[in-house]
């Protein structure tokens, strides 16, 4: 399948965490291999990545992370083409992203929290930003469990402070610009994310279909549930 003109070319997934929350099962199995429906959390978003026509990925690891380097091996099972970004110690969301530039090149990039669960089509999903824009972030309406949000989105697709707020997915596309000169080594992408989005510099997309942040044991059931309606 040829990569769509609209669609960026390559993602990254955020693999690293310990997943405290769903401690035991995270203390043997890394939270993007617990499984919910037919596959594990991470294979869901590489499924439809790969449908959007984006094959080449980059995922960084830490907490179990060979774990999830022997299930998915260099993608070549999935049609895809896998690469690895190690962490010795946990750099967070956007220190992972900071380490990994190298392999992900100068277009903007999808990124993706590999913990979470979303029916969205990544075609959907920019190739290029604006100029003087660092981001697009997929947004949803606001979860029981998040019910102040984090960004509002304006009529312009610009992301706010002000006004009434959504919540962000973990998915995104990003310019490497976003986090290239940050100066800490561990960081959280909402580091970079306030000031962009202060100067204007964020926009967004709002997915109306099903999202879950698998945070907990019980979001997981809840998943799982779902998927098997």
């Amino acid at each position: 399948m040829m990569a769509q003109k609209n669609t960026p070319r390559r993602a990254m997934l955020l693999a690293a965490g310990f997943g405290k929350r769903l401690r035991p099962l995270t203390d043997v199995t890394p939270k993007p291999l617990l499984v919910a429906g037919e596959r594990t959390l991470i294979e869901h978003h590489l499924q439809r990545l790969a449908e959007a026509g984006i094959r080449d990925v980059v995922i960084n690891l830490h907490h179990l992370g060979e774990k999830i380097r022997a299930h998915l091996g260099d993608g070549d099972g999935l049609g895809m083409n896998i690469v690895y970004s190690p962490e010795s110690s946990l750099l967070e969301t956007g220190g992972g992203i900071k380490r990994a530039l190298p392999m992900l090149g100068d277009d903007p990039v999808v990124i993706v929290s590999s913990d979470t669960y979303i029916d969205l089509d990544f075609s959907r999903l920019p190739a290029t930003l604006p100029d003087g824009c660092l981001g697009c972030l997929v947004m949803v309406s606001n979860p029981p469990h998040h019910p102040t949000g984090d960004f509002s989105l304006r009529s312009d697709g610009v992301l706010g402070e002000d006004g009434e707020r959504l919540t962000y997915t973990g998915i995104s596309v990003l310019s490497p610009e976003l986090v290239r000169y940050e100066a800490d080594e561990a960081f959280m992408l909402r580091q970079v994310f306030d000031p962009a989005i202060r100067a204007g510099k964020l926009r967004g997309i709002h997915h109306d279909g099903y999202w879950c942040d698998v945070g907990t044991a019980e979001r997981l059931d809840g998943l799982r549930e779902y998927l098997a309606e």
